[in-house]
């Protein structure tokens, strides 16, 4: 059996395969294959196309490009970039992989397992065999099937885990030092009412970040289980594309109680900017009468009023690195994959201040 053909379908079924379920040559499935049907006799092309449906071969139109070297593909599997730090990734990947050579196809997930699943058999069968996967779930057993297929894959922002597949790369920034980092800003300007705003904290990134949370509270004296953890640990939704609209309301509530937090570390910057707005909501400013901390540095960070204070993702540095070590999967036979933790910073501007007394 040819094994070029064999790379050419997701199911492992061969243009062979149906050319003897249909009784024809391998060229005649071919020419059904590309539309060359003109002098085919009716009859041959009804067993072909039967043969392919009932076989369910799917021709593998992108491995073909990719052998003969025309296109070069790469998947993105983000949550949503109505979050615009995933389409800040996109942005800094496409271009570092451009530069190489190589085209990116995004897909949104909105961190559904079947979802990714589905990206995943479909950039698989038009040939893209690798992925850089950002929803940084707990268990990737969602995907194990296309990696024993051969797809190669990233996980980004998300430390690896005990039970991932030893093929599987690792990317991701120190999100429970990030946390540290926030957390231990506003102990020092004199916070010590705290809450921290997240939504569900399921995904591997979330539970670093409500980590280090604790560990800088725990640091400072302070029992983690006096802080506020807002709406709660166990919500079951990841909410990326309400982010702001979280935290608006997460402001709104908890700025409402006799006793109310007055420093904020948000789970990234979109919830933080929409504690800034909850807050002038019932007519506090943030900067002045509380603080909030986000989580990306994302472009609207500056430019927000007021500008805010985040823990920075070095984007450009971890999206080469990323790239770095998918190609390298790619165009390796190596079987581990490497795991990489990079250092985040924290950018202190104006929406933070000692505490009112």
């Amino acid at each position: 059996m040819d094994g070029r053909t064999r790379r050419e379908t997701l199911s492992g079924v061969t243009i062979h395969q149906v050319a003897e379920a249909a009784g024809v040559s391998a060229s005649t499935v071919s020419n059904v294959l590309n539309g060359r049907t003109g002098r085919m006799q009716p009859a041959t092309l009804a067993r072909v196309e039967e043969a392919i449906g009932r076989l369910g071969y799917r021709p593998n139109r992108a491995a073909r490009m990719l052998r003969t070297g025309r296109i070069k593909v790469i998947g993105l599997i983000v949550p949503s970039v109505a979050n615009p730090f995933w389409g800040a990734l996109a942005r800094e990947l496409e271009g570092i992989a451009l530069a190489e050579g190589y085209h990116v196809l995004l897909c949104n997930s909105e961190r559904d397992p079947a979802r990714e699943l589905k990206y995943g058999e479909e950039l698989l069968a038009d040939g893209v065999i690798g992925v850089v996967l950002c929803s940084s779930l707990p268990s990737v057993d969602h995907v194990a099937p296309l990696l024993k297929r051969g797809l190669k894959m990233v996980a980004f922002d998300r430390t690896a885990q005990v039970g991932d597949p030893a093929s599987l790369a690792s990317i991701s920034v120190d999100n429970a030092m990030g946390a540290e980092l926030a957390t231990r800003h506003l102990l020092e300007l004199g916070h010590r009412r705290l809450a921290f705003i997240s939504g569900s904290v399921h995904s591997v990134n979330r539970r670093e970040r409500l980590r280090g949370f604790h560990t800088a509270l725990e640091e400072a004296g302070i029992d983690p289980s006096a802080a506020v953890v807002w709406p709660g640990a166990d919500t079951s939704e990841f909410g990326d594309k309400e982010s702001a609209e979280l935290g608006r309301s997460a402001a709104r509530e908890l700025l409402s109680l006799p006793e109310p937090p007055t420093g904020f570390v948000a789970v990234n910057d979109m919830c933080a900017i929409g504690i800034c707005r909850g807050a002038r909501d019932v007519g506090l400013t943030a900067g002045r009468d509380i603080s909030v901390v986000g989580f990306d540095d994302i472009l609207l960070a500056d430019l927000f009023e007021p500008p805010l204070t985040t823990v920075r993702q070095p984007l450009p540095e971890m999206a080469a690195e990323t790239f770095k070590q998918l190609r390298a999967s790619i165009e390796s036979t190596a079987e581990a994959g490497r795991s990489l933790l990079i250092r985040p910073r924290l950018v202190v501007r104006e929406s933070t201040a000692p505490v009112q007394e």
